[in-house]
Formats: structure tokens, sequence, C-alpha cells
């Protein structure tokens, strides 16, 4: 239980000053946000026109202003609405604020005039990147990448600045997180794990793996006769070894 409060501790830390912008000005937008952290959602342009409209979180009025006025603000401590730009901006973000919103915008007859819905994700950001790599038997290099933190990470690779190929792969592809580089690949392999609030990567320089080395001995054979007084003769004169490298 320690482990997991100090692990929110620390994604909380992580996710202090991450600030994220969307575009909420089409219907069905999708925005994200880090946990803890801060965003801030263009609504509308100039809605200080605009005579009167409620934004709704799970159809709960969380806004209304009329006549550029806001009336009621239900997250008023830790957000703060501009109407002259029309951006709504939420602060030190909870898992509580993913949800749907509506922004509905009533025309001067009373009646609704426009309907938009935009949905909200909350994600941990990512934290740190560690890398592992081992030689395999044939020489070729098993890279793992793992992070810390981070709601559905996606991993990225590339070598000396540039995307790894299929050549260069033995198996795993550029977007898993534990791939199996051929025998010859060699230089500056970085490992990026990114989602939609954050990114962070890792890089390491690597060399050419040598294959296993198998030593093969052999030790001192006599060869007597039987009955013979004469002294043995030794078929090898002294231990022998032999080297592979496959």
């Amino acid at each position: 239980m320690k482990a997991v409060v100090g692990l929110l501790v620390m994604l909380l830390g992580v996710s202090h000053g991450v600030e994220s912008h969307c575009d909420g000005r089409q219907d069905g937008a999708h925005c994200y946000g880090a946990l803890g952290g801060t965003v801030v959602i263009q609504l509308m342009d100039r809605a200080s026109e605009i005579q009167r409209y409620q934004w709704q979180k799970n159809k709960t009025l969380i806004i209304l202003v009329k006549k550029n006025k806001i009336v009621s603000n239900l997250m008023e401590k830790r957000s703060v609405f501009t109407p002259s730009n029309g951006t709504f901006r939420i602060n030190n973000l909870s898992w509580s604020d993913g949800a749907e919103y509506n922004l509905r915008i009533i025309g001067s007859d009373g009646k609704e005039s426009k309907y938009r819905t935009l949905q909200l994700t909350i994600q941990a950001p990512v934290s740190s990147v560690r890398l592992a790599s081992e030689c395999l038997s044939q020489g070729e290099m098993r890279v793992s990448c793992s992070s810390e933190g981070g709601d559905s990470p996606q991993y990225s690779w590339t070598l000396d600045g540039h995307t790894l190929t299929d050549d260069q792969l033995l198996s795993g592809s550029k977007e898993t997180n534990i791939i199996t580089l051929n025998q010859d690949v060699s230089g500056l392999l970085v490992c990026s794990v990114r989602n939609h609030i954050s990114s962070v990567s890792k890089e390491e320089k690597i060399s050419t793996c040598a294959g296993i080395v198998i030593y093969f001995t052999w030790k001192k054979k006599y060869k007597k006769a039987e009955t013979s007084t004469v002294p043995p003769t030794m078929v090898h004169p002294e231990d022998s070894f032999a080297m592979v490298e496959l």
C-alpha cells in the first residue's frame, strides 16, 4: 500500500505544471489532460457576442453565462472561464474530470441554436524510461524498453537518428517495447515512450555482440601393450585445446 501511495505522489509531482491545449470548437472533439496538471479548452470564438450558453458535464450544469456574465460556475475553485476569448481552463485535474462535456448555445428566442459534445480523458504522464540489453547466442542483441507511470504508452525506436528498418530487426517491431537486433547493428539507440500528454526518451550506445565462444580440450593419453616392458608412448605430448566462435 505504501508503494502505491508513493507512486501516486510521484506521478502527481511529475504532472504538476503539465499544461495541455485542446480545440473544442468542433463537435465530437477529444481532449486529453495530465493527472494533476492543467487543460485549456477553446470552446468558441468571441463568446462575448453570444447572449446565453451553458457548459455541462455528463448533463450536469457546470457553467452558465448570460449576457457576457458568468451566472454560476460549479468548478470556480480550480477553473477559469474567459468569455472574451471563449477558453475554459481546468487546473489540478483529477480522474473524475474525465467525462463527456456539452456546450449548449441558446438563441435570443430562448431556443437551443447549437449543441456540441467533447470528451475529456485524463492520463498519467510517463515519468521515466529505462533500457536493458543482452547479447544472445548467435550475436544478436535483445533490448527492452520499460517505463514508469503513463497511461496507454506507445513506443518507438531510432538508431543514429533514423527509424529502425526491417533489415536491422530480427524480431519485434518499431512499436513494441522489446526488440531483437541483428548481429551487425550498432550505434546510438533511442527508445521513446509517449502518450497523449507526455513524451520521454532514453538513449544507449550499443556495439555489436561477439558470438558465444566454445572451448574444446583433450587430455594426455597413453598407450601401453598388455605384456610389454617398453615404457608407454604418448599419443598427445601435452594438453591441447581448440576455440570456436559461433
